[in-house]
């Protein structure tokens, strides 16, 4: 539209001319929104308020006497106030440019002035109290400009040729070499330990599996042999249940005959030995009572034959004493007892001879004895 201006989100819209909306300021400021400018009346300008940068290389000499080049990078703007505003448009409007190099040279004072009153440890070991000590001390002057800080980065320290920061720097670099090289030594160890564990893993995954080929080639040969014998074992076992049966019927054979032979032979036998021992036993008895019997009867006869010749054996006993030379002192009495005792001497005798006759041999000798007896005639003493 005609007369209508509006500013970029980042921009300041500087409207100067007539003296409507700017009080004590030369300028009406216009942020966020558009305003109708008259041609020819009004003079519209845009100021910058976008994040602008400025670099700081300066040489500064600390308490101790030792220059130290420092560089930093500044993060700074124009604020967002119409004071700051109207501070920074009556400054740098015509040249915008005019702001990091201003803003570069009031720090770089500032940066002089702190390191000034630190030593090169505290610099060095506490940067971050060395760029709040400059942006607290720059943050009134910033203002007075229109300016503001975002921050302030000291990017590097350095001390030329003198070598103080790294004679500084010395044992504690020492110190990161030792661990450094320890922790080099203790990542080699662990490297090599890592590395023979490995090759145990793949000695022993080696082993293992030789160890399974091992088993599963045994497990194939087994299989094999047990296919190739399969059919000899079972002709063997055939053959093997073939004999059994057969020893079972030759055992049963067996047994049969032996039952047989008992039944034939064994049993007849036995009931023949029976038989002969029964008759044996009769005939026995037989004769027992036929020995017994004719025992009895000889000594019957025995005993008719000397009583028969019992006289004439005392005949013949008086009459070998008839040649006799015989003393008889008790006169007939003396006779008379040499007789008793012929007398009692042929009885002795009979009864010696009865006593004989109950053993065979005695029978025997009765038989031969009457036989004698018989065919010989009477006994002859002498």
């Amino acid at each position: 539209m005609f007369g209508y201006r509006v500013p970029a989100p980042d921009e300041a819209m500087l409207i100067s001319g007539g003296k409507r909306g700017m009080g004590t300021a030369p300028f009406r400021v216009v942020t966020g929104h558009g305003a109708f400018v008259l041609p020819v009346f009004r003079k519209t300008r845009f100021l910058t308020l976008a994040m602008c940068e400025a670099e700081v290389d300066e040489t500064c000499v600390t308490k101790q006497g030792i220059a130290l080049t420092v560089r930093a990078v500044i993060a700074f703007k124009v604020g967002n106030d119409t004071e700051s505003i109207v501070n920074a448009g009556q400054r740098f409007l015509s040249d915008q440019d005019q702001m990091s190099i201003l803003t570069g040279r009031i720090f770089a004072g500032h940066l002089r002035s702190i390191i000034g009153s630190m030593t090169v440890e505290e610099i060095v070991t506490e940067r971050q109290k060395l760029a709040t000590e400059v942006l607290e001390t720059s943050k009134a002057e910033m203002a007075t400009i229109g300016l503001t800080v975002d921050s302030l980065q000291i990017q590097s320290i350095d001390d030329g040729q003198t070598g103080y920061i790294a004679a500084m720097a010395a044992p504690h670099k020492a110190a990161i070499q030792r661990q450094a090289q320890i922790a080099q030594a203790q990542a080699t160890q662990a490297s090599v330990q890592a590395q023979q564990e490995a090759e145990r893993n793949q000695a022993e995954y080696a082993r293992q599996t030789a160890v399974v080929r091992a088993e599963y080639s045994a497990e194939v040969d087994r299989a094999q042999a047990q296919a190739a014998q399969a059919g000899p074992l079972a002709q063997a076992h055939a053959t093997q249940e073939v004999l059994i049966a057969q020893t079972e019927l030759a055992q049963r054979a067996a047994e049969l005959r032996q039952q047989q032979l008992v039944a034939e032979i064994v049993k007849p036998a036995e009931a023949e030995a029976e038989r002969i021992r029964v008759l044996a036993t009769a005939e026995a008895n037989r004769m027992k009572v036929q020995a017994e019997a004719a025992a009895s009867y000889d000594r019957v006869a025995l005993d008719r034959m000397l009583i028969d010749q019992l006289p004439q054996i005392v005949k013949e006993a008086a009459a070998g004493l008839a040649g006799a030379n015989v003393n008889v002192l008790n006169g007939a009495d003396g006779l008379g007892e040499i007789a008793a005792g012929l007398v009692g001497q042929g009885l002795t005798i009979l009864d010696s001879v009865r006593q004989n006759l109950g053993s065979p041999q005695a029978r025997s000798a009765e038989k031969e004895h009457g036989r004698r007896v018989v065919g010989q005639g009477p006994i002859e003493i002498e």
